[in-house]
């Protein structure tokens, strides 16, 4: 099972950003995500098509089941 840790930005533009991060460690830290997310913002580090970063909307933790099947070619 993938998981991804999103976390959600609020952009100039009034759209909402994502930044994903693969196979987060477990349990995740709210505050240290909140801290991180603090940075990200006050720092300028990203910005999307829609502008620069300038709020927090949240962060999410991101389970993904795939099932392959394979068939005979």
């Amino acid at each position: 099972m993938a998981k991804t840790l999103e976390l959600e930005f609020g952009t100039q533009m009034g759209k909402v950003s994502r930044i994903s991060i693969n196979d987060p460690i477990e349990p995740v830290d709210p505050v240290a995500v909140e801290q991180t997310m603090n940075t990200i913002l006050t720092q300028n580090i990203f910005q999307a098509n829609s502008g620069d970063f300038v709020s927090i909307i949240g962060a999410r933790l991101v389970e993904r089941n795939v099932t392959d099947y394979e068939f005979g070619a």
